[in-house]
């Protein structure tokens, strides 16, 4: 026995005793993000070759090397953020790792003195930029997938509520590819489960409350469980959302000119149609519990009652569907943007007699007023229009999650879905 155990050395001889091996989560990781990572790299490639070709370029003995290394861009980009293990910033690190891996291409190619063309170089950063952010979300999702629930009374309801893609086990059931142990924090965190908790987080396991992982699932927060004072902003969020301001303003300056055209001509179409006035006006709730006047366009006949708005509503001015399915009759908020009553990403403003019913009905309401009212929102791209008071609590679960969790990475997200939602024109009424 002795000499069978003088014969192995190192850790090996430990593992073959009892101990564990880790498992690695590179090969996963790797593999999650390998489509994105491949149509970066071929995307970057072609892209500064056709910028060449068009310039009438045919040094081809420069082209093809400056192309194979801005496609090596995407690959080191990902291979750093495999490195970092960093997934709660998909787009922040994103721009980070990919500003790094071409300063290096750069420095690179400068030392090999090759001609390179920086008009090209920079022609591909924003599909290098949206691949690598794609590769990085597919990479959190991989990671998401390897989660086990630990078993406890109430388990199997928890289970429901994240669609069954949670495995409920005990702790000898852990096998070697989960990554994350979700835990009960009233149940788990007890003097008999600490000795379980120590050995699994020893053998390289992740330890998380399952209401934090399905808070993350879901992008909603529980309201009745909601506490202000559990909130914990990052310097990041507090930098960026004084930062904000300045970028609404730079998006009314930009977006000024055509929307000045745009809403002349549907002001014009609505006085044609229906007499003036062409706008709504309404006072809405708005930061702080206070209220100001929000400007719309209206699309509805003049004296119309003021009920919810259904599907294919009759009020609707002819040819005002299309116009509130993309939005357009929002665009007079640009002046309540431009006054610092609104911004482009927030909680949506209600009106203030909606905003007294739930006020008075559940008193985590007056919290969404924080934060200033956006033109969109988290619930709005989460959830959609809500039609009754219980839907409109519903949609407060989301936004609260916005006022906790509040970055420039999910603006970005908010920013794409309500693209996404106007292109496929839906949830407006």
């Amino acid at each position: 026995m002795s000499q069978t155990r003088q014969s192995q050395n190192g850790l090996q001889a430990v593992i073959d005793l009892g101990a564990r091996r880790r498992a690695h989560n590179n090969v996963l990781l790797i593999k999650a993000a390998l489509p994105a990572t491949i149509s970066a790299a071929l995307l970057a490639f072609a892209i500064y070759v056709l910028v060449m070709v068009s310039a009438d370029r045919v040094d081809w003995h420069n082209i093809l090397p400056v192309g194979l290394v801005v496609a090596m861009v995407p690959a080191i980009a990902v291979s750093l953020l495999v490195i970092a293990s960093r997934r709660n910033h998909p787009f922040s690190m994103a721009v980070a790792v990919t500003v790094f891996a071409l300063s290096f291409a750069i420095s690179i190619l400068a030392a090999t003195r090759i001609p390179v063309s920086f008009v090209g170089i920079a022609l591909t950063i924003p599909s290098t930029l949206l691949c690598v952010t794609l590769a990085n979300l597919a990479m959190a999702r991989s990671l998401s997938r390897r989660a086990c629930l630990l078993d406890f009374p109430g388990a199997a309801a928890v289970a429901q509520k994240l669609d069954g893609r949670v495995q409920v086990v005990s702790p000898e059931e852990i096998g070697p590819d989960i990554r994350r142990v979700l835990i009960d924090p009233a149940f788990h965190h007890s003097a008999e489960w600490a000795p379980v908790l120590a050995r699994l987080y020893t053998r390289g396991l992740e330890m998380e409350a399952w209401p934090r992982y399905l808070e993350t699932y879901a992008g909603r927060v529980d309201i009745d469980s909601f506490e202000l004072a559990d909130v914990s902003y990052s310097p990041s969020q507090i930098f960026y959302y004084r930062f904000k301001r300045v970028v609404d303003l730079v998006g009314v300056l930009v977006l000024a000119v055509p929307v000045l055209v745009v809403g002349g001509l549907l002001w014009l179409y609505i006085r044609l149609v229906d007499g003036g006035p062409s706008f709504f006006i309404q006072e809405r709730r708005g930061y702080g519990g206070g209220t100001f006047r929000l400007y719309k366009f209206r699309t509805m006949y003049k004296n119309a009652d003021g009920a919810s708005t259904s599907a294919n509503d009759s009020r609707v001015l002819p040819g005002c569907h299309l116009v509130r399915q993309l939005r357009l009759d929002e665009l007079p908020q640009l002046i309540n943007i431009a006054r610092g009553e609104m911004s482009f990403i927030g909680p949506r403003p209600v009106s203030v007699a909606i905003a007294e019913a739930l006020e008075a009905r559940i008193p985590q309401y007056i919290n969404r007023s924080i934060l200033l009212p956006g033109l969109t929102g988290w619930a709005q791209v989460s959830h959609g229009y809500a039609e009754t008071q219980d839907e409109e609590i519903e949609k407060l679960s989301y936004d609260l999650y916005y006022l906790k969790h509040v970055s420039f990475d999910l603006d970005v997200i908010i920013s794409v879905r309500t693209i996404k939602t106007l292109l496929l024109r839906k949830g407006a009424r």
